[in-house]
């Protein structure tokens, strides 16, 4: 990614995909309110929110917010959870299917790609008390390739997402 991007609360896990010399406006939410961006139309090359739009009253103005401070051609990136447990900031609205993010971002021109992970071994280790999953690491992946880490973060079952996500173009 290149030219000018705005990132709500998370762009550092889109870090590796971003060029060098991208003009990052990196904000966060609820300080930044995706509904109501204070930029102006056709800012930016890029929008990143990263887990943001379960905690906003309504998903479908953020979006339409994001269209609307997109350039033409622009691309919107929104990521937000399906199964997960309650995690208010401040408060927690909101799960999303692929179905229904791709349904929020009806009015782009493109769906680029939506979809979620997960699998049922992931969601049960999700579930286990906040000591225990940090100590299964689960995020830091092992760079041998038969890790059980590794099968059960890179597996993928589509009835079973913890998070799931959109990439639209205006």
């Amino acid at each position: 990614m290149t030219g000018k991007i705005l990132g709500i609360s998370g762009i550092d896990n889109f870090r590796p995909l971003i060029a060098r010399d991208a003009n990052i406006l990196d904000v966060q939410y609820p300080e930044i309110d995706l509904q109501k961006l204070p930029y102006g139309d056709n800012t930016f090359d890029y929008v990143i929110s990263d887990q943001v739009l379960e905690h906003l009253e309504n998903p479908q103005q953020a979006v339409n917010e994001s269209y609307r401070v997109l350039k033409k051609d622009g691309i919107v990136i929104h990521t937000t959870c399906f199964i997960n447990y309650l995690h208010p900031c401040p408060i927690d609205l909101w799960r999303f299917s692929p179905d229904a993010l791709k349904y929020l971002c009806k009015e782009f021109s493109e769906i680029r790609h939506c979809e979620g992970w997960g699998n049922r071994i992931a969601l049960f280790l999700f579930f286990f008390p906040n000591r225990l999953r940090n100590r299964l690491k689960l995020l830091n992946l092992p760079n041998h390739k038969w890790s059980l880490r590794r099968l059960i973060a890179t597996w993928n079952e589509k009835g079973f997402p913890i998070v799931t996500w959109v990439v639209a173009k205006k």
